[in-house]
């Protein structure tokens, strides 16, 4: 669909962050948006010798519907990546639009709406073209200047330690150096410099506790790690909610149910006060929040086929969401601390409906948005989402769709095609595209960013397949065509014929922050019998 671009009256500015540049407004050279002028903000947060990492923010005074954007850059410099945008360069000049999610800005908004990676130099442009409109020259500015009472245009620079809207462009992501050499030694070399997700799975591993994952270091060790590799990030997984996993029983923690004060006082505080160290400022630490946890209170509860007594205790106590959303305001309060909440994945909460009993696509992300204003966490909090944790779904299918028409119906509207299942989607990709939407309209920022673990949905082997099927039958179509080869999308536990997929990445995607590896690649989920541990953890079937 072609997005009508019409003329939109905007106020238009630059700032130069990183060089400690003052604000200048620019007016627009069209007399009919003079009054009101509008405003680009062309913000450098990073560079380097002979390169810069930058974003663009567009503030809008009137609703805008669609934007292109332009400009010429000082010569010799050039854009070497960009993310949230269709771009494009012809000698010195830029130019860049919407992608189509990222269109929309409201009456009275501002936006970042892309952000890349320039060579050359970080000097901001001169003039920049909005939709057609050219601003240029310095403006008059109001006729008399604001006192400190009233709201001035000029955009300021933000404090230091502020966060960035993606912390894995152009970071050095620390490697855990336990798996590492668990990688190298079980013949993976050649993947062993990967950086993986550290753990903190039980209280005790917050000091060390010798497990496989960490080794005996504890968080510090591994911060004070990440320093020594010159690492700027590093992602822990905050993963010990009491009734952990209510619907699974291989992956059950330490806490029951009714342990929340344990879970605040003796789990996250002591968390919160290690990272927030300022020995550790200069460190982006990316939170990965209790994954298998929220979705379970839609999916998994009375009145549906699918509830367990467990999670219906968790539903009725409300811990989840209490010990959510006091792990994402804690953690939240530090400038260089970036959460990402668990949001499940496509073959679990792709379903989306009017009937409240087979929706869980738009109800997760209803409960997602409740989360907002308990125990002080704001939508600032939340720096985004992260999807296919420890999962095996396919980023995308590369030969077939889920309304591919086979047999005369949609194969999603078939109710013989067992591995769709009326599912609206069939990777992750468009998924976790799709779920961040719906998340903006629950009342989180618009610029937050999915993440999406690729450390072991990758599908190979002699059985994949190179093409689309030419079957006339939509069950024979699908499963000829897929490159998933699990028999039902919810079976998650230790899959014969998984691989390694995507190797981690910034900015891969529209929408997407990364690719990354937070299940440490080569780890079991669980054992095919009981096996005797102080984790609280139980045999399950799937395993």
């Amino acid at each position: 669909m072609q997005v009508h671009r019409s003329r939109r009256k905007l106020i238009v500015g630059v700032a130069v962050a990183s060089l400690a540049a003052s604000a200048v407004t620019l007016a627009s050279a069209n007399s009919a948006f003079a009054e009101e002028g509008c405003q680009v903000d062309y913000n450098i947060t990073s560079s380097w010798n002979g390169g810069f990492q930058a974003n663009v923010v567009i503030s809008a005074d009137e609703a805008i519907n669609g934007w292109d954007v332009s400009w010429d850059f000082p010569s010799g410099t050039s854009v070497a990546s960009a993310w949230n945008v269709d771009w494009s360069q012809s000698g010195t000049t830029f130019t860049g639009s919407d992608v189509g999610w990222n269109a929309s800005i409201s009456s009275g908004q501002s936006r970042e709406v892309f952000g890349f990676i320039g060579s050359g130099s970080s000097t901001a442009p001169a003039e920049f073209t909005l939709n057609g409109d050219v601003c240029d020259g310095p403006g008059t500015g109001p006729t008399e200047p604001p006192t400190s009472d009233e709201p001035t245009d000029e955009p300021t620079d933000p404090p230091d330690g502020s966060r960035v809207d993606n912390p894995y462009v152009g970071a050095q992501v620390y490697v855990n150096p336990t798996w590492a050499a668990n990688a190298e030694a079980s013949g993976g070399e050649a993947v062993a410099d990967q950086p993986t997700g550290v753990w903190m799975d039980r209280i005790s591993a917050i000091e060390g506790n010798d497990s496989p994952t960490t080794g005996s270091m504890g968080m510090r060790d591994h911060l004070d790690a990440a320093l020594t590799q010159g690492a700027d990030l590093i992602q822990f997984v905050i993963y010990n909610l009491p009734g952990r996993d209510c619907a699974a029983l291989a992956s059950n923690g330490e806490l029951g149910a009714g342990e929340i004060d344990r879970y605040k006082n003796e789990y996250i505080d002591p968390i919160v006060e290690i990272q927030s160290d300022p020995a550790y400022a200069d460190i982006k630490i990316v939170n990965v929040i209790e994954i298998d946890s929220l979705p379970n209170l839609v999916t998994n509860v009375s009145p549906r086929e699918t509830a367990t007594t467990n999670c219906d205790t968790m539903l009725a106590n409300g811990n989840y969401e209490d010990g959510v959303s006091y792990a994402v305001s804690e953690l939240g309060d530090q400038p260089n601390s970036y959460q990402y909440l668990d949001a499940g994945h496509h073959g679990w909460i792709g379903w989306g409906d009017t009937n409240a009993m087979y929706d869980n696509f738009f109800a997760s992300a209803d409960l997602f948005g409740s989360l907002i204003g308990q125990n002080g966490m704001t939508a600032n909090d939340v720096s985004g989402f992260i999807t296919n944790t420890a999962n095996y779904s396919a980023l995308e299918e590369p030969y077939w769709n889920v309304d591919d028409n086979v047999g005369g119906q949609a194969i999603n509207q078939n109710p013989d095609v067992k591995w769709v299942d009326w599912n609206d989607f069939n990777g992750e990709l468009d998924f976790a595209q799709a779920f961040r939407t719906e998340l903006v309209s629950a009342g989180y920022n618009d610029d937050i960013g999915m993440l999406i673990d690729t450390s072991r949905n990758g599908w190979g082997g002699d059985y994949r397949p190179t093409g689309t099927s030419t079957s006339t039958d939509p069950s024979t179509y699908v499963d000829e065509s897929r490159i998933d080869q699990r028999y039902q999308k919810g079976n998650w536990c230790n899959q014969a014929g998984a691989g390694l997929g995507e190797r981690p990445v910034a900015a891969p995607e529209p929408g997407i922050d990364a690719y990354v590896w937070i299940k440490p690649p080569g780890e079991s989920d669980g054992a095919s019998e009981l096996i005797d541990n102080d984790e609280g953890k139980g045999f399950d079937e799937m395993c």
